[in-house]
Parts: C-alpha cells; structure tokens; sequence
C-alpha cells in the first residue's frame, strides 16, 4: 500500500485563515487570506500524496483536490 499522508484542511480562524492537517488540534500555518493559505496546504497535499480540502467563509466545503496516486482518478470538473 502507498503511503498517504494527512489530509489538508484550509479553515477559517478567527478572521484569518489556517492550514490544518487532519485530526490535528493546533494548525501548520496561519495566514492572513484564504488564497495564501490555500497555496500552502496544496504544496504540503502534493507533497504527502493526500487531499486538499478548501472550506468556505461558510464552514462548508467549496472544493477538494487529490493529489494521490489514485489509479482510476475521478475527471476534474473543476479545473
């Protein structure tokens, strides 16, 4: 089995923005807008093999990307 590694979450903090690893309480990094942490968690997603998971100002999901090695991956309709 491949390696995976976390899962990477940009979430609201207070009224910034942070990039959190899955399950972890305390977060990697925090920034002041969604697009700079965004860029952060896609370099530690691609570099772990893992998922980015973008939350709205809303707390809800407004995108995933996969950067697994997923043999039959999904077509973007996003990108």
């Amino acid at each position: 089995m491949l390696y995976m590694g976390k899962n990477q979450w940009v979430v609201r903090h207070g009224d910034k923005w942070a990039v959190k690893g899955e399950g972890n309480e305390r977060a990697t990094k925090v920034t002041d807008t969604q697009k700079q942490a965004i860029n952060v968690a896609k370099g530690i997603a691609q570099n772990q093999k893992s998922e980015l998971i973008i939350q709205g100002r809303d707390g809800k999901i407004r995108s995933k990307d996969s950067y697994g090695n997923d043999p039959c991956p999904p077509k973007d309709k996003e990108h």
